[in-house]
């Protein structure tokens, strides 16, 4: 089954211009639906209100971490199905191991680009 393209994306990261170059790497991939949010909370906050195809956010954020948001979608009836791309500047193993049993589905260290992205996406969504 071929990727959709129009599938609705969640980014969240707390620093403005790694959401622009996540972005941007997203749209040279075909990607174009992708919608923002600055920290976990409000990334939760859309994540009730609309329905989202893939999750890709930043680690190390507050008020909430990414591996809390993750951890509040995976605990969620509607959300816990949502496939989920943890990004850090960080490549600890204990931090692999520890958003792999949160239930991360793919992880990607900073810095990065659109092959690598391309790469882990696929992992999680398949060919695209």
């Amino acid at each position: 089954m071929a990727v959709d393209k129009n599938m609705n994306i969640l980014i969240v990261d707390d620093y403005k211009t790694m959401l622009r170059i996540i972005r941007n790497l997203l749209a040279q991939l075909g990607f174009n639906n992708v919608e923002e949010a600055l920290d976990g909370v409000t990334a939760f906050q859309k994540l009730k209100e609309k329905a989202y195809d893939l999750i890709i956010s930043d680690w190390n954020m507050v008020p909430i971490t990414g591996l809390e948001l993750l951890k509040k979608v995976r605990a969620d009836e509607q959300l816990k199905a949502v496939p989920f791309v943890m990004i850090t500047a960080e490549s600890k193993p204990d931090n692999v191991i520890a958003a792999k049993q949160a239930g991360v589905n793919n992880y990607i260290v900073k810095p990065f680009n659109a092959d690598t992205l391309k790469v882990k996406l696929t992992a999680v969504l398949g060919e695209f």
